[in-house]
């Protein structure tokens, strides 16, 4: 049979191709996994015990509006107005399967083959694969410049032209853990809004900030909704990464047009995991900010333990789930380096190339399921792979 070019020419997702560069330890030792940022810890006590409930009650079997369920849209919608400020209402709101597929059905709404996309380097690796399967365009903007993971936004404006549809920006930042200041991400926004494009927000874990501050203001600027398609993900905040649900919060227009497409692709997120979702927005504010501060403390672990000064590796960005490291070797491609230290070194990490051009010189660290306590032993094993 013949397959679909556009598909064949992407790589396969990286992180099984990483799994299969471990070796059994030499040194008696356990394998520490940055590879997939996931927390170990499972949901809520609660939370299941709902999910329980809602698998017994009849209408858990049936669809949802295409769009989700009205509580949940509701509820959302609220939680989104009071952290952000402005107005969001439920009609602004879709709920999907996953913030990847939040993403992919964006991107189908708003441009097809023939029109491009900005999207910062590094980039995550799905957004990139998405773009290019669908024959958009992706136009690259490097983001790591003196030190700083946070991309210009003068250096989007000479990218921009008539087949331009959207910028695209993901706060908190995967792969970098890079927090975008608001005064940047309202500029983007002032860029898109001038030349009639799209922002495209993706905030999976904008939770897991280091403060309270507002993200952005960008939900209080009057018509935001011709602009803004902000995309969320449940999953990261209330350990629901098997129940795939997410949300896009766009203007009505848009997710009118959304709805073909999400009628098309799975008809509506899982009922049981919109169900789950809505009971975690309701019930859990404690538990989740007790896990908020748990990944706070080991982003600062890492970073206290970055340094050490016996360590030739450069901490770039930590933040929110992600590290991104400049490894020593030059000239070494960042792959070599993530297989040498999977394979002697009992650590598991992404190498910057899948992240995109120019790349080669880092390495991503998903330490968000690995304990504060391990970020020394972590550098330890860093600092042994720089004597080979």
């Amino acid at each position: 049979m013949h397959i679909n070019s556009l598909i064949a020419d992407v790589e396969a997702p990286p992180i099984a191709d990483a799994m299969s560069w471990v070796k059994p330890s030499r040194r008696n030792r356990l394998l520490i996994d940055l590879c997939q940022a996931l927390p170990k810890y499972p949901p809520a006590e609660e939370l299941a015990r709902e999910i329980g409930r809602l698998a017994l009650q009849p209408a858990t079997h049936l669809y949802t509006g295409i769009l989700g369920s009205d509580e949940l849209r509701m509820a959302l919608a609220r939680h989104m107005a009071d952290e952000y400020g402005g107005e969001v209402a439920p009609s602004h709101v879709a709920i999907t399967a996953g913030c990847n597929q939040a993403f992919a059905a964006a991107m189908m709404v708003l441009a097809g083959p023939g029109h491009n996309v900005i999207l910062p380097v590094p980039f995550y690796f799905n957004h990139d694969m998405w773009l290019r399967m669908l024959k958009i365009e992706p136009r690259y903007v490097q983001a790591i410049a003196d030190g700083s993971a946070v991309p210009r936004p003068e250096n989007v404006r000479q990218l921009i032209d008539s087949q331009t549809r959207a910028i695209v920006l993901c706060s908190p930042n995967n792969p970098t853990g890079a927090i975008y200041p608001p005064d940047v991400i309202r500029t983007f926004f002032d860029i898109a809004r001038a030349h009639g494009i799209a922002l495209v927000v993706d905030e999976t874990y904008k939770d897991f900030r280091e403060n309270a501050d507002r993200p952005h203001d960008l939900f209080t600027i009057d018509g935001w909704g011709d602009t803004l398609v902000q995309l969320y993900s449940f999953s990261k905040s209330y350990a629901l990464y098997g129940y795939r649900v997410g949300s896009i919060i766009a203007g009505i227009q848009f997710l009118a047009e959304l709805e073909k497409v999400l009628d098309c692709l799975v008809i509506c997120a899982p009922h049981i995991s919109q169900g789950a979702a809505l009971f975690s927005l309701r019930e859990l504010a404690a538990w989740k900010s007790e896990k908020l501060q748990m990944m706070r403390e080991r982003a600062q672990a890492l970073r206290a333990a970055f340094a050490n000064p016996d360590l030739a590796y450069r901490l770039v960005s930590a933040g929110a789930f992600f590290a991104y490291v400049q490894h020593p070797f030059a000239g070494e491609s960042a792959k070599v380096v993530a297989q040498r230290l999977a394979g002697n070194h009992d650590l598991l990490c992404l190498p910057g190339s899948i992240f995109g051009a120019e790349q080669e010189d880092y390495l991503r660290l998903a330490f968000a399921n690995v304990d504060g306590g391990l970020m020394p032993e972590i550098v330890t094993r860093l600092i042994e792979s720089q004597r080979e």
